[in-house]
């Protein structure tokens, strides 16, 4: 793939209300470069996602909001909404806070304001019920959980929001890299319980965006 077959699509918020993303893996730096370049070029600033910080320092871009965590990259003017968050992200456990925060992120560049709850797994349920009332309270839940994905069925039967699976690689053995927990939210008894694929932060965000109005963006 040389730099000249990148070619960004420049119209997609236009008919999705969602507007186009870089994922970094897997491409160059230079690749990386154009596509911004193409969305600077055409007045719009863009996500880049899986994007190392090691990286970052190999990439001429500014202005630049990163944030490691995450793995995930603003170019171009933005600001974090300020408006009451709409939805919650709720991850089982700290390891899993990569890819919540990742959906986190997204949201915040999409214009929809959410709250983080970490380490709230089902292991030590206590720290969920805790929560329980507070969370009644939001239109959208993204639940986060490796493992066995526990957490997916639990929440879907406390809450009345829809709730989005992302079930995470954390895990060993019988996990097998995220399986198992994907397997859980996909057979899970709690009615409406939508999943995404494993570690796709990303793709929870922009499922959760799409069930609000058009023309959410900040």
């Amino acid at each position: 793939m040389a730099e000249q077959d990148v070619i960004m699509d420049l119209e997609r918020e236009s008919r999705t209300a969602l507007p186009e993303a870089i994922l970094c893996e897997g491409k160059s730096d230079v690749q990386v470069e154009t596509a911004v370049k193409q969305m600077l070029d055409a007045g719009k600033n863009v996500l880049l996602t899986r994007l190392d910080a090691d990286r970052t320092k190999a990439l001429s871009l500014s202005p630049f909001d990163y944030d490691a965590e995450s793995r995930t990259g603003i170019a171009g003017p933005w600001t974090a909404p300020a408006s009451k968050p709409r939805v919650a992200v709720v991850a089982a456990g700290t390891s899993d806070l990569g890819v919540a925060r990742e959906a986190a992120r997204t949201l915040a560049y999409l214009g929809v304001a959410s709250r983080e709850y970490a380490d709230v797994g089902v292991a030590g349920l206590w720290r969920l019920l805790k929560i329980q009332e507070e969370l009644t309270t939001y239109p959208a839940i993204i639940a986060v959980a490796g493992m066995e994905g526990g957490l997916f069925s639990v929440l879907g039967g406390l809450v009345p929001g829809l709730v989005v699976a992302v079930p995470t690689s954390r895990g060993y053995g019988i996990c097998r890299n995220g399986e198992t927990a994907l397997h859980s939210a996909l057979a899970s008894c709690a009615q409406g319980i939508v999943a995404v694929n494993i570690d796709n932060g990303y793709g929870a965000a922009c499922a959760v965006a799409r069930s609000f109005s058009k023309g959410n963006r900040s």
